[in-house]
């Protein structure tokens, strides 16, 4: 629960530097000794129920793994019934399904009132008919949907070449790595019946298939057809190949602490298939990988008892570069221990291998830096940008050490921007919209065009090296020109939303030398006014992705409070009264301990489908913002 501060009349200048001050304490306390940060990233219980299901198929749920990650999935149903993916968010039918089925493999009885209510609320919605493909791809493993009834993902997708439509490199990494074992896993339909069956969940009802066949949603639905008469001949040698070669490369791309691509998707897949093809469990790549899921878990105690939960993925080098770069907005010296210790921590996170992103870009030396502890084959743009934000800043004694990295990073990033003139998270020119016709792609992003916060941060960052002259810098600064909204706010694709959007833009565009007064920057100025709630702060519903009515509305947190103020603060606003609000907000909601609290998922994965919460954001964003204020008026 958020905590309740009452307010008080100190006027923000006088407020504001204790309030850094408390907030630097907080975080040295954070900082693990090795040198980085890493908060939770808090998701849904779609992950604890997938990884109850993923240890039931391979035999290895014991009960006191089902008896704590079942005491926390009860711990987050709502009193109707359901489960939501965020917080005060709207019910979510395939997340409540898997939810209850979790909750029965755990030893939950159906007549249970928990359990009763979500079926209730299961079948008044559509039933497990209308769930996602990735909810009937886990019902289907463990004898509750047919095969038949789920796309076909044939394995000789492997074999298309790069310039080839639908090949595995037209998806995201995300998706990607995704793809290819759930190839093996669809073909090879497996089935390890549950103790019970979800009959109470079914309606009897499916949705219509007949598509026009001019459109492509009917052209993709007859090709779905034929797929799936084609699997159903003999295995032939040539998809038998196609299933080595995807093994193959799903061993190429384990990671060094046994996941793949540090999140939860393909780390889970990838297990199956290889588990399907026959390599038992004390196989080096299995054990690894479901010894690694460990160092993903969080056990705590509470009240009721130990509860397990899953983080989806993990932030240690983003958490660290944030919170680098708000200590150094605080005015800690770069030569202080932390930040010392910060760097070289992250100078040997640098990634000197070429990964997926090098099929687009073959010519590009590799460089950069990733999201988690270990992910050599996909360091990420706006990562990369962060950390080099934060390590420009550092000084002596490993000045040249991180002026090469530094180089290194920033060459990468000039080579990795797309032809349009935006960078993408992952990959370079990732567009090909083909791919979200697949009856398959029902659930989240399935390919990485270039956003307006990612490209901000590049444009930031290259501003901050010198480069607004470069071609580069230009045409990244006319893209972010291109691509404001009518209204002046600017979308956010991996925060919520068009709050964390234009607080990514304003400064990056008055870095790359847009004065304030330009009317561009003027329109965000207004934007942001005129979404300042009541009480000073800044929410933004996640809703705001589905419904453009829910943009800039929402209950205030710290970290959108932040993003608003950072931008206010590069367009010249330090004397406004917003400003002084949301200042006057931040200060009077501090906790004792320096940090804040923050209830809502402001961190987002796949707009629309799963959101996050960055457990460092509630206190890395208000110090940055914070202190520039404290900085600026001195």
């Amino acid at each position: 629960m958020t905590q309740t501060v009452p307010r008080t009349s100190a006027p923000a200048a006088r407020t504001a530097p204790g309030t850094v001050d408390a907030a630097v304490g907080f975080l040295r306390r954070e900082q693990d000794r090795a040198g980085w940060w890493k908060g939770e990233l808090a998701t849904n219980v779609t992950m604890d129920a997938e990884d109850l299901l993923l240890r039931h198929f391979l035999g290895i749920l014991t009960p006191r793994i089902a008896e704590e990650s079942a005491r926390w999935i009860r711990s987050q149903q709502r009193a109707d019934g359901t489960w939501a993916n965020f917080p005060d968010g709207p019910a979510d039918l395939s997340t409540t399904v898997e939810a209850w089925v979790a909750l029965r493999l755990a030893g939950d009885s159906a007549d249970a009132p928990w359990l009763a209510s979500a079926a209730e609320y299961i079948r008044d919605h559509g039933g497990i008919e209308a769930t996602r493909v990735f909810t009937r791809i886990w019902l289907a493993m463990v004898g509750q949907w047919s095969w038949d009834d789920l796309p076909s993902l044939p394995p000789e997708l492997i074999f298309l070449p790069s310039w080839f439509p639908l090949n595995v490199y037209d998806f995201a990494c995300w998706a990607r790595q995704t793809v290819v074992p759930l190839t093996i896993v669809g073909t090879l339909r497996p089935v390890r019946k549950l103790p019970f069956d979800v009959s109470e969940l079914r309606t009897g009802k499916r949705p219509p298939k007949t598509r026009a066949p001019w459109t492509w949603d009917g052209v993709f639905q007859n090709l779905d057809t034929a797929l799936h008469a084609y699997a159903k001949l003999p295995l032939n040698p040539v998809r038998k190949l196609a299933m080595k070669q995807a093994a193959e490369w799903i061993l190429a791309r384990q990671e060094a602490d046994g996941s793949w691509g540090g999140i939860q998707p393909p780390w889970v897949y990838s297990i199956l298939a290889l588990h399907l093809l026959g390599y038992p469990l004390d196989h080096p790549a299995l054990k690894a990988g479901i010894a690694g899921l460990d160092g993903f878990t969080i056990r705590e105690k509470t009240d009721q008892g130990w509860v397990r939960r899953l983080e989806a993925c993990q932030s240690p080098v983003w958490d660290t570069a944030l919170a680098m770069t708000a200590l150094l907005d605080a005015g800690v010296s770069p030569g202080d221990e932390s930040l010392v210790r910060a760097a070289d921590w992250m100078l040997g996170e640098e990634i000197r291998v070429s990964g997926d992103w090098a099929v687009r870009r073959p010519s590009l030396q590799p460089g950069g830096f990733a999201f988690e502890f270990a992910n050599d084959g996909y360091p990420d743009t706006d990562d990369t940008a962060e950390v080099v934000l934060a390590l420009r800043r550092m000084g002596k004694p490993d000045h040249l050490r991180i002026r090469e990295a530094v180089d290194r990073s920033v060459a990468w990033l000039e080579g990795m921007q797309s032809s349009d003139g935006g960078w993408g998270a992952f990959d370079a020119d990732n567009t090909q919209v083909l791919t979200t016709r697949l009856p398959f792609c029902d659930f989240g992003a399935v390919i990485d065009p270039p956003s307006a916060d990612v490209t901000a941060h590049v444009v930031e960052m290259l501003a901050a090296e010198g480069k607004t002259d470069t071609r580069e810098c230009r045409r990244g600064v006319r893209w972010l020109l291109d691509n404001q909204e009518d209204d002046g706010s600017w979308f956010g694709r991996w925060g919520a939303n068009y709050v964390y959007g234009t607080g990514a833009v304003v400064p990056a565009l008055v870095a790359a030398g847009i004065p304030g007064t330009a009317p561009r920057i003027r329109r965000a100025v207004k934007w942001l006014a005129e979404h300042q709630n009541a009480d000073g702060g800044w929410g933004e519903d996640l809703r705001s992705y589905d419904d453009r009515a829910w943009a800039g509305r929402g209950d205030s947190t710290p970290s959108q409070t932040a993003w608003a103020l950072l931008a206010l603060l590069a367009a010249g606003e330090r004397e406004s009264e917003v400003v002084t609000r949301g200042v006057e907000w931040l200060c009077e909601r501090q906790r004792p301990d320096g940090g804040w609290d923050e209830d809502k998922h402001t961190g987002t994965g796949f707009p629309g489908d799963f959101y996050l919460s960055y457990h460092l954001y509630r206190v890395v964003f208000p110090l940055s913002a914070l202190g520039r204020y404290v900085r600026d008026g001195s």
